[in-house]
C-alpha cells in the first residue's frame, strides 16, 4: 500500500502567514482529491502548493504518492529518490523508502524492492506493513528463482541429449572411416601381393623363354 503522508499542522519555513495558508488550502484540496482517488487533480493541487513552498516535504510526498496512484511509475521514482537524498528524519526517510519498494515491485524490479523495504525498516523497525510487504517480495523472488530453475532444467537436458547425439554421431563416423581406412589398406596390400605374383609370373615367363633360346 502506498503511504500517504499525513499532514503536520504547521510548516517550518514559510515566506508570510498569507502564502503559508495558500499552501494548505492547495495540500487540504489535493488530499481530498487523493481521498476521492483523483489522483490527476490531487497531483495538481499538491503541485500547485510546491509552487507556494518549494521547501514542503508534503507537497513533494504527495506529489510523488499521486504519481504512483496515476502509474507514472518512472516520475513518480524520481519524486521519492529526490526526496531521499535530502531528507534526515528517520521517520519520513521511512515512509519515503517503503513506497520506493512499492515502485519497484510494480515494476518487477524485486532485488530493489527488497532493499528499499530494507532501507525503510532500518529507520523504523517497527513498521509491520513493510515488514508485510518486505516479506512478499522475497517470496515472489524465491517464486522466480523455483521458476528459472525449473525452465533452465530442460534446457539443459536438451542440451546434454545434443551432446549425445553429436559424440554418437561423431563416434559413428569414426568408425565408419577406421572401416574405410582398414578396406583400403586391405585393398593395397591385396593390390601389393596382385602386382608381386604377376611379376613373378613374368619373371618366370623371361626365364623359360630364356632357357628355350640357349
Amino acid at each position: 500500500m502506498m503511504k500517504r503522508y499525513l499532514l503536520i499542522a504547521g510548516i517550518l519555513i514559510v515566506s508570510t502567514q498569507a502564502f503559508a495558508q495558500q499552501e494548505r488550502k492547495h495540500i487540504r484540496k489535493g488530499t481530498s482529491e487523493y481521498t476521492e482517488q483523483k489522483f490527476l487533480e490531487s497531483e495538481i493541487e499538491y503541485r500547485k502548493a510546491l509552487d507556494k513552498n518549494p521547501e514542503s516535504f508534503e507537497a513533494q510526498y504527495n506529489i510523488g504518492a499521486s504519481l504512483y496512484k496515476q502509474q507514472k511509475l518512472d516520475e513518480a521514482m524520481k519524486q521519492f529518490q529526490t526526496l531521499a537524498q535530502t531528507e534526515k528524519d528517520p521517520a519520513k526517510l521511512a515512509q519515503i523508502y517503503h513506497n520506493m519498494g512499492n515502485i519497484y515491485f510494480a515494476a518487477d524490479k524485486i532485488d530493489e524492492s527488497i532493499d528499499a523495504y530494507k532501507k525503510s525498516l532500518k529507520n523504523n523497525p517497527l513498521d509491520n506493513e513493510t515488514r508485510y510487504n518486505l516479506i512478499a517480495a522475497q517470496k515472489k523472488k524465491k517464486e522466480q528463482e523455483n521458476q528459472q530453475q525449473q525452465q533452465q532444467q530442460p534446457q539443459e537436458q536438451e542440451q546434454q541429449q545434443d551432446k549425445q547425439e553429436q559424440q554418437q554421431q561423431q563416434q559413428q563416423q569414426q568408425n565408419q572411416m577406421n572401416k574405410e581406412d582398414a578396406e583400403r589398406l586391405l585393398n593395397a596390400i591385396q593390390q601389393d601381393e596382385d602386382d608381386l605374383q604377376n611379376k613373378r609370373k613374368i619373371n618366370a615367363a623371361e626365364k623359360k623363354q630364356i632357357e628355350k633360346n640357349w
